[in-house]
């Protein structure tokens, strides 16, 4: 069943906005690697390659539903952050907007009875769940750790280890 010219508009947004979060998180690494916080670039470069699934994740949902994908320019991130903990709000504040683009999406799935939309929503609503919380995770971390420069280094070595 093809899908309906809202719901492939809205998916085809969501697209451009999961490969916005990778350029955005590309960004946030590429700053990280500028305070030689190679953990919290590490942790950012994975978050971006996450992103580009979930986008490639839409993007065969409409190739499968034999509609066309249209992809958009893709704007200019941030570049500079006033503290590790701005970049970690910003992070924070970004996937709750990507939340809120999710959960639109599949109010509009629902309101055109594309129940195929709607199933695929269902996994990424999970996914937001997680998303949200280990972006508040580090968040909540840094705050604790205040001004202490060996807790971040700590926190730094950890982040490190995140794997795909």
């Amino acid at each position: 069943m093809t899908m309906k010219k809202e719901v492939c508009d809205a998916v085809n947004k969501q697209i451009n906005a999961e490969f916005y979060s990778a350029y955005l998180y590309l960004s946030m690494a590429a700053y990280f690697e500028s305070l030689s916080l190679k953990g919290f670039a590490q942790w950012m470069k994975t978050q971006a390659k996450e992103e580009e699934k979930h986008a490639m994740k839409l993007f065969d949902h409409v190739v499968d539903r034999d509609a066309k994908v249209m992809l958009d320019a893709i704007d200019k991130p941030k570049q500079e952050w006033k503290s590790t903990l701005a970049v970690l709000e910003e992070a924070y504040k970004h996937e709750q907007s990507i939340t809120l683009r999710i959960h639109t999406l599949l109010d509009l799935a629902r309101k055109e009875k594309d129940y195929a939309a709607e199933v695929l929503l269902h996994w990424f609503v999970a996914e937001q769940v997680e998303e949200e919380h280990s972006t508040l995770t580090i968040l909540d971390q840094l705050k604790l750790l205040g001004d202490s420069r060996s807790g971040l280094l700590d926190l730094d070595r950890e982040l490190g280890g995140r794997k795909d």
